[in-house]
Protein backbone atom coordinates (compact mmCIF):
# COMPACT_ATOMS: atom_id res chain seq x y z
CA UNK A 1 0.00 0.00 0.00
CA UNK A 2 1.75 3.35 -1.21
CA UNK A 3 1.32 6.67 0.84
CA UNK A 4 -1.64 7.68 -1.34
CA UNK A 5 -3.51 4.77 -0.20
CA UNK A 6 -2.82 4.79 3.48
CA UNK A 7 -3.65 8.94 3.47
CA UNK A 8 -6.78 7.38 1.64
CA UNK A 9 -7.75 4.72 4.46
CA UNK A 10 -6.79 7.07 7.14
CA UNK A 11 -9.06 9.57 5.84
CA UNK A 12 -11.85 7.40 5.06
CA UNK A 13 -11.70 6.08 8.74
CA UNK A 14 -11.71 9.45 10.36
CA UNK A 15 -14.48 10.61 8.54
CA UNK A 16 -16.57 7.43 9.44
CA UNK A 17 -15.91 8.32 13.08
CA UNK A 18 -16.50 12.12 12.59
CA UNK A 19 -19.87 11.64 11.17
CA UNK A 20 -21.46 9.08 12.75
CA UNK A 21 -24.86 9.73 14.56
CA UNK A 22 -24.96 12.92 12.20
CA UNK A 23 -26.97 14.15 9.18
CA UNK A 24 -24.34 14.95 6.27
CA UNK A 25 -24.51 16.23 2.79
CA UNK A 26 -21.79 15.94 -0.21
CA UNK A 27 -21.85 15.74 -3.09
CA UNK A 28 -25.03 14.01 -4.68
CA UNK A 29 -24.49 10.60 -5.83
CA UNK A 30 -25.45 10.99 -9.45
CA UNK A 31 -24.82 14.54 -10.16
CA UNK A 32 -22.17 15.17 -12.30
CA UNK A 33 -19.31 17.77 -12.58
CA UNK A 34 -17.99 19.84 -15.29
CA UNK A 35 -13.93 19.13 -15.36
CA UNK A 36 -13.02 22.49 -17.98
CA UNK A 37 -9.23 22.79 -18.68
CA UNK A 38 -8.53 26.17 -19.47
CA UNK A 39 -5.88 27.03 -16.97
CA UNK A 40 -2.36 26.58 -16.52
CA UNK A 41 -1.78 25.55 -13.10
CA UNK A 42 -4.29 22.04 -12.58
CA UNK A 43 -3.20 19.14 -10.93
CA UNK A 44 -2.37 16.11 -13.22
CA UNK A 45 -5.43 14.00 -14.17
CA UNK A 46 -4.86 11.10 -11.59
CA UNK A 47 -4.47 13.18 -8.91
CA UNK A 48 -8.02 14.52 -9.96
CA UNK A 49 -9.23 10.78 -9.97
CA UNK A 50 -8.42 10.68 -6.81
CA UNK A 51 -9.87 13.99 -5.29
CA UNK A 52 -13.32 12.56 -7.09
CA UNK A 53 -13.39 9.98 -5.63
CA UNK A 54 -13.09 11.03 -2.12
CA UNK A 55 -16.01 13.21 -3.42
CA UNK A 56 -18.51 10.19 -4.62
CA UNK A 57 -18.83 12.21 -7.95
CA UNK A 58 -19.33 9.65 -10.44
CA UNK A 59 -19.94 11.67 -13.67
CA UNK A 60 -17.90 14.16 -15.75
CA UNK A 61 -18.04 16.33 -18.88
CA UNK A 62 -15.40 16.95 -20.84
CA UNK A 63 -15.15 19.49 -23.72
CA UNK A 64 -13.14 17.59 -25.52
CA UNK A 65 -11.88 13.89 -25.80
CA UNK A 66 -8.68 14.20 -23.39
CA UNK A 67 -7.09 10.91 -23.61
CA UNK A 68 -4.83 11.54 -20.00
CA UNK A 69 -8.12 11.89 -18.29
CA UNK A 70 -9.99 9.48 -19.88
CA UNK A 71 -6.79 7.25 -19.22
CA UNK A 72 -6.69 7.76 -15.38
CA UNK A 73 -10.34 7.06 -14.96
CA UNK A 74 -9.77 3.64 -16.57
CA UNK A 75 -11.64 1.08 -14.99
CA UNK A 76 -13.30 3.30 -12.11
CA UNK A 77 -17.25 3.98 -12.12
CA UNK A 78 -17.30 7.43 -13.73
CA UNK A 79 -19.13 8.05 -16.45
CA UNK A 80 -18.05 10.22 -19.45
CA UNK A 81 -19.60 12.71 -21.33
CA UNK A 82 -16.85 13.64 -24.05
CA UNK A 83 -17.16 16.22 -26.74
CA UNK A 84 -16.09 17.77 -29.89
CA UNK A 85 -15.14 20.77 -30.50
CA UNK A 86 -16.97 23.75 -32.73
CA UNK A 87 -13.62 24.17 -34.55
CA UNK A 88 -13.82 20.30 -35.47
CA UNK A 89 -17.67 20.15 -36.33
CA UNK A 90 -16.83 20.72 -40.11
CA UNK A 91 -14.91 17.45 -40.49
CA UNK A 92 -17.48 15.26 -38.09
CA UNK A 93 -19.64 15.90 -41.97
CA UNK A 94 -17.44 13.11 -43.12
CA UNK A 95 -18.86 9.48 -41.47
CA UNK A 96 -15.13 8.51 -42.24
CA UNK A 97 -13.55 11.03 -40.09
CA UNK A 98 -15.90 10.73 -37.48
CA UNK A 99 -15.01 7.36 -37.78
CA UNK A 100 -11.58 8.17 -36.96
CA UNK A 101 -12.01 10.17 -33.91
CA UNK A 102 -13.81 7.75 -32.85
CA UNK A 103 -10.83 5.34 -33.43
CA UNK A 104 -8.58 7.71 -31.92
CA UNK A 105 -10.83 8.95 -28.64
CA UNK A 106 -13.17 6.33 -27.93
CA UNK A 107 -12.62 2.48 -29.19
CA UNK A 108 -9.43 2.50 -27.04
CA UNK A 109 -11.30 3.19 -23.77
CA UNK A 110 -14.21 0.96 -24.10
CA UNK A 111 -14.88 -1.22 -22.15
CA UNK A 112 -13.19 0.28 -19.33
CA UNK A 113 -14.09 3.78 -19.93
CA UNK A 114 -17.88 4.34 -19.29
CA UNK A 115 -17.95 6.83 -21.76
CA UNK A 116 -21.93 7.54 -21.81
CA UNK A 117 -22.39 10.49 -24.35
CA UNK A 118 -20.82 12.70 -27.00
CA UNK A 119 -21.04 15.98 -27.64
CA UNK A 120 -20.72 17.68 -30.95
CA UNK A 121 -20.27 21.71 -30.67
CA UNK A 122 -21.55 23.79 -27.83
CA UNK A 123 -23.80 26.76 -27.92
CA UNK A 124 -23.67 26.46 -31.62
CA UNK A 125 -26.84 28.11 -32.13
CA UNK A 126 -26.05 31.25 -29.83
CA UNK A 127 -23.11 31.85 -32.49
CA UNK A 128 -23.16 34.31 -35.21
CA UNK A 129 -21.92 31.32 -37.34
CA UNK A 130 -24.54 30.15 -39.86
CA UNK A 131 -22.33 27.71 -41.75
CA UNK A 132 -21.36 25.96 -38.25
CA UNK A 133 -25.43 25.99 -37.38
CA UNK A 134 -26.04 24.28 -40.51
CA UNK A 135 -23.16 21.72 -40.42
CA UNK A 136 -23.90 21.16 -36.55
CA UNK A 137 -26.84 18.18 -37.30
CA UNK A 138 -25.25 16.49 -40.26
CA UNK A 139 -21.57 16.04 -37.94
CA UNK A 140 -24.46 14.83 -35.38
CA UNK A 141 -25.43 12.23 -37.58
CA UNK A 142 -22.46 11.57 -38.99
CA UNK A 143 -20.89 10.64 -35.65
CA UNK A 144 -24.54 8.94 -34.62
CA UNK A 145 -24.12 6.53 -37.93
CA UNK A 146 -20.08 6.42 -37.57
CA UNK A 147 -21.05 4.96 -33.80
CA UNK A 148 -23.37 2.25 -35.58
CA UNK A 149 -20.99 1.43 -37.36
CA UNK A 150 -19.25 -0.15 -34.09
CA UNK A 151 -21.61 -1.22 -32.61
CA UNK A 152 -22.05 1.72 -30.20
CA UNK A 153 -24.81 4.22 -31.17
CA UNK A 154 -26.86 2.27 -27.97
CA UNK A 155 -24.38 2.88 -25.31
CA UNK A 156 -22.82 6.07 -26.25
CA UNK A 157 -25.68 8.72 -27.36
CA UNK A 158 -24.89 11.98 -29.50
CA UNK A 159 -26.62 15.13 -28.66
CA UNK A 160 -24.73 19.18 -28.33
CA UNK A 161 -25.33 22.04 -25.60
CA UNK A 162 -27.29 24.82 -26.14
CA UNK A 163 -27.56 28.32 -24.56
CA UNK A 164 -30.71 29.31 -23.01
CA UNK A 165 -30.10 32.02 -25.56
CA UNK A 166 -31.72 29.98 -28.30
CA UNK A 167 -35.29 30.53 -26.70
CA UNK A 168 -37.04 33.81 -27.74
CA UNK A 169 -39.40 34.01 -24.72
CA UNK A 170 -38.74 31.92 -21.31
CA UNK A 171 -41.58 33.57 -19.13
CA UNK A 172 -43.79 32.10 -17.94
CA UNK A 173 -42.84 28.75 -18.38
CA UNK A 174 -45.48 27.37 -20.19
CA UNK A 175 -45.02 30.16 -23.23
CA UNK A 176 -41.72 29.26 -23.79
CA UNK A 177 -40.57 29.37 -27.17
CA UNK A 178 -37.88 29.08 -29.04
CA UNK A 179 -36.15 31.75 -31.63
CA UNK A 180 -37.62 32.40 -34.89
CA UNK A 181 -34.29 32.14 -36.84
CA UNK A 182 -33.48 29.00 -35.21
CA UNK A 183 -36.62 26.92 -35.70
CA UNK A 184 -34.91 25.96 -39.59
CA UNK A 185 -32.06 24.19 -37.39
CA UNK A 186 -33.88 23.29 -34.14
CA UNK A 187 -36.86 21.29 -35.47
CA UNK A 188 -35.05 18.53 -37.51
CA UNK A 189 -32.61 18.28 -34.83
CA UNK A 190 -35.29 17.07 -32.14
CA UNK A 191 -36.29 14.68 -34.95
CA UNK A 192 -33.09 13.30 -34.87
CA UNK A 193 -33.04 13.27 -30.37
CA UNK A 194 -36.28 11.10 -31.15
CA UNK A 195 -34.65 9.10 -33.72
CA UNK A 196 -31.59 8.20 -31.54
CA UNK A 197 -33.28 8.76 -28.20
CA UNK A 198 -30.54 10.71 -26.77
CA UNK A 199 -31.01 13.90 -24.81
CA UNK A 200 -31.48 17.58 -25.53
CA UNK A 201 -28.49 19.55 -23.33
CA UNK A 202 -28.97 23.42 -22.12
CA UNK A 203 -26.27 24.88 -20.12
CA UNK A 204 -28.43 27.27 -17.88
CA UNK A 205 -27.47 30.29 -15.08
CA UNK A 206 -30.01 31.72 -13.24
CA UNK A 207 -27.16 33.99 -12.05
CA UNK A 208 -26.86 35.76 -15.75
CA UNK A 209 -30.60 37.03 -15.50
CA UNK A 210 -30.19 38.01 -11.33
CA UNK A 211 -26.42 39.96 -12.81
CA UNK A 212 -28.22 41.95 -15.40
CA UNK A 213 -31.28 42.66 -13.25
CA UNK A 214 -30.99 42.59 -9.34
CA UNK A 215 -33.17 44.78 -8.69
CA UNK A 216 -36.18 43.33 -9.83
CA UNK A 217 -35.36 39.91 -9.93
CA UNK A 218 -34.94 38.17 -5.95
CA UNK A 219 -32.00 36.63 -5.10
CA UNK A 220 -33.70 34.00 -2.92
CA UNK A 221 -35.83 33.00 -5.95
CA UNK A 222 -32.57 32.19 -8.10
CA UNK A 223 -30.51 30.75 -4.78
CA UNK A 224 -33.48 28.13 -4.31
CA UNK A 225 -34.07 30.27 -0.77
CA UNK A 226 -37.68 30.56 0.86
CA UNK A 227 -39.30 32.73 -0.88
CA UNK A 228 -42.99 33.64 -2.04
CA UNK A 229 -42.80 32.06 -5.47
CA UNK A 230 -43.74 32.59 -8.81
CA UNK A 231 -47.09 31.76 -10.50
CA UNK A 232 -47.65 30.83 -14.13
CA UNK A 233 -51.01 32.13 -14.85
CA UNK A 234 -51.65 29.49 -17.96
CA UNK A 235 -50.84 27.00 -15.77
CA UNK A 236 -51.09 27.71 -12.04
CA UNK A 237 -47.88 26.05 -11.36
CA UNK A 238 -46.07 27.60 -8.66
CA UNK A 239 -42.32 27.75 -9.23
CA UNK A 240 -39.95 28.51 -6.21
CA UNK A 241 -36.78 28.84 -8.17
CA UNK A 242 -35.91 30.41 -11.25
CA UNK A 243 -33.64 26.84 -12.39
CA UNK A 244 -36.87 24.89 -12.65
CA UNK A 245 -38.81 27.56 -14.38
CA UNK A 246 -35.65 27.53 -17.06
CA UNK A 247 -36.12 23.89 -17.56
CA UNK A 248 -39.58 23.93 -18.00
CA UNK A 249 -39.20 26.77 -20.48
CA UNK A 250 -37.71 24.58 -22.74
CA UNK A 251 -39.67 21.67 -22.13
CA UNK A 252 -42.55 24.31 -23.36
CA UNK A 253 -40.64 25.19 -26.26
CA UNK A 254 -40.06 21.57 -27.43
CA UNK A 255 -43.72 20.92 -27.33
CA UNK A 256 -44.18 24.13 -29.56
CA UNK A 257 -42.38 22.38 -32.18
CA UNK A 258 -44.23 19.37 -31.56
CA UNK A 259 -42.63 17.04 -29.47
CA UNK A 260 -43.13 15.85 -25.91
CA UNK A 261 -40.61 12.64 -26.11
CA UNK A 262 -37.43 14.45 -25.54
CA UNK A 263 -35.16 14.79 -22.53
CA UNK A 264 -34.43 18.23 -20.96
CA UNK A 265 -31.21 17.87 -19.55
CA UNK A 266 -28.92 20.47 -17.56
CA UNK A 267 -25.11 20.19 -19.08
CA UNK A 268 -23.87 23.14 -16.99
CA UNK A 269 -25.62 25.71 -14.15
CA UNK A 270 -23.43 27.07 -11.01
CA UNK A 271 -22.30 30.23 -9.89
CA UNK A 272 -19.52 32.22 -9.58
CA UNK A 273 -17.48 33.09 -6.16
CA UNK A 274 -16.21 36.31 -7.33
CA UNK A 275 -16.67 38.83 -10.20
CA UNK A 276 -16.21 42.10 -11.45
CA UNK A 277 -17.65 44.98 -9.30
CA UNK A 278 -20.41 45.18 -11.81
CA UNK A 279 -21.39 41.29 -11.58
CA UNK A 280 -23.56 41.56 -8.80
CA UNK A 281 -23.91 38.54 -6.47
CA UNK A 282 -20.97 36.72 -7.89
CA UNK A 283 -19.48 36.39 -3.86
CA UNK A 284 -18.62 32.54 -2.31
CA UNK A 285 -21.76 32.98 0.26
CA UNK A 286 -24.36 33.10 -2.70
CA UNK A 287 -21.93 30.39 -4.90
CA UNK A 288 -22.48 28.13 -1.53
CA UNK A 289 -26.19 28.41 -1.14
CA UNK A 290 -26.89 28.10 -4.87
CA UNK A 291 -24.90 24.75 -5.41
CA UNK A 292 -25.26 23.68 -1.88
CA UNK A 293 -29.00 24.14 -2.48
CA UNK A 294 -29.25 22.86 -5.81
CA UNK A 295 -27.24 19.51 -4.20
CA UNK A 296 -29.65 19.05 -1.89
CA UNK A 297 -32.76 19.48 -4.16
CA UNK A 298 -31.56 17.12 -6.55
CA UNK A 299 -30.95 14.48 -3.78
CA UNK A 300 -34.95 14.40 -3.45
CA UNK A 301 -35.52 12.69 -6.73
CA UNK A 302 -38.02 15.73 -7.64
CA UNK A 303 -38.64 16.90 -10.80
CA UNK A 304 -40.04 20.20 -12.25
CA UNK A 305 -43.47 21.83 -11.74
CA UNK A 306 -44.41 20.47 -15.20
CA UNK A 307 -42.56 17.15 -14.90
CA UNK A 308 -42.62 16.41 -11.74
CA UNK A 309 -42.16 12.55 -12.20
CA UNK A 310 -38.83 13.58 -14.40
CA UNK A 311 -36.14 13.80 -11.71
CA UNK A 312 -33.93 16.50 -12.69
CA UNK A 313 -30.91 15.74 -14.84
CA UNK A 314 -28.09 18.33 -14.12
CA UNK A 315 -23.71 18.49 -14.63
CA UNK A 316 -22.57 21.47 -11.75
CA UNK A 317 -19.91 23.63 -13.86
CA UNK A 318 -17.27 23.66 -12.30
CA UNK A 319 -14.90 21.56 -10.95
CA UNK A 320 -11.68 24.17 -10.75
CA UNK A 321 -11.49 27.50 -10.88
CA UNK A 322 -9.31 28.36 -14.04
CA UNK A 323 -7.39 30.78 -14.99
CA UNK A 324 -6.75 31.46 -18.48
CA UNK A 325 -10.49 31.50 -19.81
CA UNK A 326 -11.28 34.66 -21.31
CA UNK A 327 -14.30 37.10 -20.39
CA UNK A 328 -14.91 39.08 -16.86
CA UNK A 329 -13.71 38.05 -13.19
CA UNK A 330 -16.52 35.87 -13.15
CA UNK A 331 -15.49 33.29 -15.76
CA UNK A 332 -12.66 32.63 -13.95
CA UNK A 333 -14.27 31.30 -10.84
CA UNK A 334 -16.95 29.30 -11.06
CA UNK A 335 -14.74 26.36 -9.22
CA UNK A 336 -16.07 24.05 -6.84
CA UNK A 337 -12.16 23.94 -5.89
CA UNK A 338 -9.02 26.19 -6.69
CA UNK A 339 -6.60 23.86 -8.73
CA UNK A 340 -4.82 22.97 -5.35
CA UNK A 341 -7.47 20.97 -4.42
CA UNK A 342 -8.99 23.31 -1.46
CA UNK A 343 -12.71 23.97 -1.46
CA UNK A 344 -13.74 27.31 -2.56
CA UNK A 345 -16.07 27.08 -0.15
CA UNK A 346 -18.22 24.14 1.64
CA UNK A 347 -20.99 22.89 0.30
CA UNK A 348 -21.67 20.06 2.55
CA UNK A 349 -23.61 22.39 4.94
CA UNK A 350 -24.69 24.82 2.61
CA UNK A 351 -22.47 27.72 3.61
CA UNK A 352 -24.16 31.02 4.56
CA UNK A 353 -26.95 28.78 6.72
CA UNK A 354 -25.47 27.93 9.77
CA UNK A 355 -26.90 30.75 11.27
CA UNK A 356 -30.62 29.17 10.68
CA UNK A 357 -29.59 25.90 12.60
CA UNK A 358 -31.08 25.20 15.91
CA UNK A 359 -29.08 24.69 19.52
CA UNK A 360 -29.91 21.47 19.88
CA UNK A 361 -26.77 19.11 20.37
CA UNK A 362 -27.42 17.47 17.26
CA UNK A 363 -27.33 20.61 15.67
CA UNK A 364 -23.97 21.60 17.17
CA UNK A 365 -22.83 17.96 16.02
CA UNK A 366 -23.32 18.87 13.14
CA UNK A 367 -21.56 22.02 12.73
CA UNK A 368 -18.65 21.05 14.26
CA UNK A 369 -18.71 18.09 12.03
CA UNK A 370 -18.65 20.69 8.45
CA UNK A 371 -16.68 22.58 10.29
CA UNK A 372 -13.92 19.58 10.42
CA UNK A 373 -15.26 18.04 6.82
CA UNK A 374 -14.30 21.33 5.34
CA UNK A 375 -10.56 21.14 7.24
CA UNK A 376 -10.07 18.00 6.51
CA UNK A 377 -11.15 17.56 2.74
CA UNK A 378 -8.69 20.76 2.30
CA UNK A 379 -5.62 19.04 3.93
CA UNK A 380 -6.82 15.65 2.42
CA UNK A 381 -6.99 17.22 -0.78
CA UNK A 382 -3.92 18.97 -0.86
CA UNK A 383 -2.06 16.29 0.46
CA UNK A 384 -3.62 13.95 -2.55
CA UNK A 385 -2.60 16.38 -5.16
CA UNK A 386 0.95 16.99 -3.82
CA UNK A 387 1.90 13.64 -2.25
CA UNK A 388 4.03 12.68 -5.62
CA UNK A 389 5.79 15.89 -6.19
Amino acid sequence: MDAVDRLCSCYLLFFCLLISGSVHQTISIGVGINYGQIANDLPPPTRVATLLRSLNISRIKLYDADQNVLSAFLNSNVEFIIGIGNENVQSMMDVTQAQAWLQQFVEPYIPNARIACITVGNEVYSSNDTTLMANLLPAMQSVYQALISIGLDKQIKVTTAHSLNILSNSFPPSSGSFRGDLAQYIQPLLNFHVMANSPFLINAYPYFAYKDNPNSISLQYVLFEPNPGVIDPNTNLKYDNMLYAQIDSVYSAIKAMGHTDVDVRISETGWPSKGDPTEFGATPENAAAYNGNLLQRISMNQGTPLMPSVPIDIHVFALFNENLKPGPTSERNYGLFYPDGTPVYNIGLKTGHLSGISNSPASKHLIIAGFFFSLITALFSALILYSDR
